[in-house]
């Protein structure tokens, strides 16, 4: 893979307070071009966080997984889009109606910026195993779930999806050819897997069909982020060697 491109399809969550937050990003400038901010730190900073790091020239993968009524998706898309997000996640599971209302609040907030964020749907997060669907009373298989919430996706606007690596080579065939197929759970050979259950490589996550892959805690927590994400960049670029 060119040096380019790889850069060009690693997203580096950043989930922790500002402080750090804008340290890792000053750390990563000029390196990374993808920036993933969550929950933890949307909620405490709001939309600024999100113009910040554009200021600094990232793009921003905005991951709040809209999930709500309509009426409601329809606002906070069009509410995040105009903060600046360059890609926006929203639930799978919250029906064609909701998710069709998540691509015309974005589409609203393109008719002031000039341009609409893209936008993936939340198949089955990550961190989730076969017993934690049973456990929210879905008896269908990892896989067929995957398939079937893309599916909606993709028939109601939805330019991609979030899926983990396990399912990557599935969902491309699915979203298509240019269809987002974003995969978290990504961990380099001898991370910690935190939190994640069905993990993949950099390099073994790409070759499965991913478009982008998140990577957190292993860039993050590193002793030199910068170091441990040029180290991903450098397993990419050998993929082809």
């Amino acid at each position: 893979m060119l040096e380019s491109l790889a850069r060009d399809r690693v997203i580096v969550a950043i989930d922790c307070g500002r402080d750090r937050a804008i340290e890792l990003a000053d750390e990563l400038k000029g390196h990374a071009r993808w920036l993933k901010v969550g929950m933890t730190l949307y909620y405490a900073e709001g939309p600024s966080i999100v113009r910040e790091f554009k200021e600094r020239g990232f793009k921003v993968f905005l991951d709040l997984k809209f999930y709500d009524i309509p009426h409601q998706v329809r606002g906070a898309a069009r509410s995040a889009a105009l903060a600046g997000a360059d890609l926006m996640s929203v639930h799978g599971m919250g029906s064609g109606a909701m998710l069709a209302a998540c691509r015309e609040g974005a589409e609203e907030a393109a008719e002031v910026t000039g341009s609409r964020p893209q936008l993936v749907a939340i198949t089955v997060l990550t961190s989730m195993s076969q017993d934690s669907l049973t456990e929210i009373g879905i008896d269908s298989p990892i896989p067929v779930e995957a398939d079937r919430l893309a599916r909606l996706a993709r028939e109601n606007g939805i330019d991609g999806v979030v899926c983990s690596p396990q399912e990557a080579g599935a969902m491309r065939s699915v979203v298509g050819e240019d269809g987002l197929v974003v995969t978290p759970g990504v961990r380099p050979a001898g991370a910690a897997l935190g939190d994640q259950t069905r993990v993949a490589t950099p390099s073994s996550a790409f070759k499965a069909g991913s478009s982008h892959i998140v990577v957190g805690r292993p860039i993050t927590g590193a002793e030199n982020p910068v170091d441990a994400y040029e180290a991903i960049i450098a397993e990419l670029c050998a993929m082809d060697d």
